[in-house]
């Protein structure tokens, strides 16, 4: 039995014994703990609020140009067979009058990311989310992932990847502002200087 008191700890005891397991021997007495511990972990975006997370990091800046984060690494489960997918995304904005703090584009992407989710939606969480408080002039995100359930299971093809996108504003409106956007998302990372 489990030694805590975390009622998820209890239930991955059961999936133990369920898939034939003993959890009582040596290699499994912690698992349930670490199990449930863990799950907590990868989904403690439930508990987080975007408002939260940017309001105390908007500011007011004369600046009309875009601003592009790219490359933010996330893992996340997928909804349909609680198994991982991960890739990076790239955020980009086109501020109004106000410009955000730059690590709370990573803040935000992990807390949708630490969600029950399928791609498509957590890239248009993310968008909607800085449209809504930014109210910038354009917002485009685009997110690339693997997704374990089709590399472990069913289609079982080692090398897909999941592009998806969500483009508002002039990103959407604008060809010349999208291509800049895909222009410079290609662009190598920048290292030490």
């Amino acid at each position: 039995m489990s030694d805590t008191e975390d009622p998820l700890a209890g239930l991955y005891q059961a999936v133990l014994e369920e898939l034939g397991e003993d959890p009582g021997r040596d290699g499994l007495l912690k698992t349930p703990d670490r199990a449930a511990s863990a799950l907590r972990f990868f989904t403690e975006g439930y508990q987080q609020d975007p408002v939260k997370i940017l309001n105390a990091a908007l500011f007011d800046v004369d600046y009309d140009e875009m601003v592009i984060v790219k490359d933010v690494d996330f893992y996340s489960l997928c909804e349909h067979h609680m198994v991982p997918f991960f890739g990076r995304v790239h955020v980009a904005y086109i501020p109004n009058g106000k410009v955000l703090g730059l690590s709370k584009i990573p803040r935000l992407v992990t807390m949708f990311a630490r969600r029950l989710q399928v791609q498509e939606r957590m890239t248009t969480q993310i968008a909607a989310t800085l449209e809504e408080l930014l109210e910038p002039k354009g917002v485009g995100v685009i997110c690339e992932a693997s997704h374990l359930c089709m590399r472990m299971r069913g289609v079982e093809q080692q090398n897909s990847v999941a592009i998806t996108s969500s483009l508002r504003g002039e990103f959407e409106r604008d060809s010349k502002t999208r291509a800049e956007f895909l222009q410079l998302i290609r662009h190598r990372n920048v290292t030490s200087i």
